[in-house]
């Protein structure tokens, strides 16, 4: 939980933003910054009853005093980034929960979420459960992390524009507070994903900072790393066999230099004015633009990084899904006019590889197996709309 002086001080700075006046005129262009900052003000009044979310209404246990703040990784502290590899790298050591046999490759309890992910991902793909699902899998993580390892922070994120060039970026330039470097450059080919991609300067095995020598088990089961790399395939064709490798990364600028820049994050979302329309550009590409969900991921890439099913196995997944959720937070709550209404927006199918799947209702009830957060096996969607209601009392600064 955030500190009463840390939230206090936020409000207070806040306040600066909360007359009509403080923001751009609807003729200036709104910065990804001004987004950020309308939407946490916006939030902290749907928290005091001021602004209706239609959801919030637990002033007693979810207040400025007991909110938890989401921040980015590199505006952590040392000492926040050495708890949170502290409490990741726990995780990756306990056992795992799953039945003994069914899954060889989940070796660990991280392993537990790879499989959920791996199983949930034609029907939280390209679906009406993406946005959610995800946060309520990213929030069941971070639940794991304080329960099961005593985690005394709150989920990061990497906002995506911050980092011109990604390799020196706090999160991957491989020293003993990021999140481990990029793979030792091996010479290898891009690929094409919708559109052709040069190699990055990695390809090989993460071999410095705190994430060095990681063992995956998991996958691969839809690698995208140039075949000449011959990264050992799965035993099993399902990808649950246990495939022992090393974590490898290909972190590449291609992206954050034309997809991922802070104009891109601000034109997303001042240009989509409902939920099918965001959700559905944020994770397809169009003929001129790489969507912001895939930019994330292939900026990273590598194996497991860049497999659709298995990617929750590259430690930084969890950062970039992070981002994803403040992402779709920020479009929710910076037009107080809108909150209530684009809080509770549900639209698309139920599977990913059938479009003319049955269409998704807010009260689908969403799973998690054996990385369900006591109490909220099978709960509805529409319980996780709100990043203050619900099982959730979180903002993002």
């Amino acid at each position: 939980m955030a500190g009463n002086a840390v939230i206090n001080a936020l409000v207070a700075s806040l306040c600066l933003f909360s007359g009509a006046s403080a923001w751009p005129s609807k003729r200036q262009t709104l910065t990804a910054d001004d987004i950020q900052k309308q939407a946490l003000a916006n939030a902290y009044k749907v928290l005091d009853g001021t602004i209706s979310d239609g959801l919030t209404n637990r002033k007693t246990t979810c207040n400025k005093d007991t909110v938890s703040i989401r921040k980015e990784y590199g505006d952590l502290t040392k000492d926040e980034r050495l708890e949170y590899i502290r409490a990741v790298k726990c995780i990756l050591a306990k056992p795992s929960k799953l039945p003994a046999g069914k899954y060889p490759g989940a070796v660990s309890r991280y392993d537990d979420f790879v499989v959920v992910h791996m199983n949930m991902t034609p029907s939280v793909h390209g679906t009406a459960n993406f946005m959610h699902w995800h946060r309520y899998y990213i929030w069941a993580y971070e639940t794991a992390l304080k329960t099961e390892c005593d985690f005394k922070g709150s989920q990061p994120y990497w906002n995506w524009g911050k980092y011109s060039d990604l390799t020196t970026s706090p999160i991957f330039n491989g020293d003993e507070w990021s999140m481990g470097g990029n793979g030792e450059y091996v010479k290898h080919n891009g690929g094409n994903i919708g559109r052709a991609v040069p190699a990055g300067p990695g390809g090989g095995c993460v071999k410095t900072g705190p994430f060095a020598n990681t063992t995956i088990h998991l996958g691969p089961l839809s690698p995208t790393m140039d075949p000449a790399l011959k990264i050992k395939a799965n035993p099993r064709t399902d990808g649950y066999g246990d495939n022992p490798r090393c974590l490898r990364r290909d972190v590449n600028n291609f992206f954050t230099t034309q997809y991922l820049r802070a104009v891109d994050i601000a034109s997303h979302i001042t240009s989509n004015a409902n939920i099918g329309t965001f959700q559905s550009t944020l994770q397809n590409d169009s003929p001129t633009k790489a969507a912001l969900h895939s930019s994330g991921h292939f900026s990273i890439w590598g194996d497991p990084g860049g497999d659709v099913y298995v990617s929750p196995a590259e430690p930084v997944f969890w950062l970039h899904h992070g981002q994803l959720d403040r992402h779709w937070w920020m479009w929710v709550n910076y037009l107080d006019k809108e909150i209530k209404t684009r809080t509770s927006q549900y639209e698309g199918g139920t599977n990913w590889m059938n479009p003319n799947s049955a269409k998704g209702k807010a009260t689908d009830p969403q799973w998690l197996d054996v990385t369900t957060p006591p109490g909220t096996a099978g709960i509805a969607s529409n319980q996780l709309f709100s990043t203050t209601a619900g099982p959730f009392c979180y903002l993002y600064a």
